[in-house]
């Protein structure tokens, strides 16, 4: 009976644990690949994304991403603006 008890436990504690998915979304555009690592949308502004991106396998740290003036936050705080068919363009787009 012991025994019993102890598998029925052990296939449900299995069950019960969530692995975390490493999925990406990623689009080639005009010779580049550009992939989302991570991407969070601000609540206050439903129009800014703080997003990681790797582009042609390189990846950027965070920026934040606002669609609404089509410009992109470095982490250094220099507003630039996005490049045509690029990574901006791309998270827009898509989300």
């Amino acid at each position: 009976m012991g025994k019993w008890i102890a598998v029925l436990g052990l296939l449900v504690l299995s069950w019960a644990v969530a692995f975390s998915a490493e999925a990406s979304v990623c689009r080639t555009i005009k010779d580049h690949h550009i992939c989302i690592l991570s991407i969070k949308r601000s609540a206050k502004y439903y129009w800014q994304y703080r997003v990681a991106v790797s582009i042609d396998g390189v990846k950027r740290p965070v920026e934040i991403y606002n669609c609404r003036d089509r410009t992109r936050i470095r982490q250094d705080g220099l507003v630039v603006s996005f490049e045509p068919d690029g990574a901006g363009e791309f998270i827009c787009s898509f989300f």
